[in-house]
């Protein structure tokens, strides 16, 4: 990856940041990275852990998606209907279900993880690396597809 940098930003810097975006012509745009809508959000899964979650919430929290190992806004509209109703989930997820991985769904996703995949970072809304890893865990401890 090419390591430019203009006013002491490297591009490298800004994708770990999540500032950077190419658009399809290929010409870097910067800009805040907000709460993903109709993005593909699979919190570090690869394909084949993010159907095994797929698969899951299908059996469960009406995910009537493709399993195509994409988790976009149909699979966490499932995912936030999970977090929202079960019934040992310690922090149970108030938002709007909407689809969208937002900090409220992540603080729910770490209160669970916390509990249920032995996650031990902090519950502060940031999909981490160990937020990441025990996403992981819940996804692999699913059957696979």
């Amino acid at each position: 990856m090419e390591q430019s940098r203009r006013n002491g930003v490297s591009r490298r810097g800004l994708i770990r940041g999540g500032l950077l975006a190419v658009a399809a012509s290929g010409v870097a745009v910067v800009g805040f990275a907000g709460p993903a809508s109709a993005a593909v959000v699979n919190l570090g899964l690869d394909k084949q852990g993010a159907k095994r979650i797929q698969r899951w919430i299908l059996t469960m929290y009406g995910y009537n998606g493709a399993i195509d190992g994409a988790l976009g806004t149909n699979s966490w509209k499932a995912m936030q209907r999970y977090l929202a109703n079960w019934p040992d989930q310690p922090s149970p997820y108030r938002g709007a279900i909407d689809g969208i991985v937002g900090a409220g769904t992540i603080v729910s996703l770490q209160a669970n993880l916390k509990k249920f995949k032995g996650y031990t970072g902090a519950i502060d809304g940031i999909a981490g690396p160990g937020t990441k890893a025990a996403f992981w865990r819940k996804a692999y401890s699913n059957p696979a597809v």
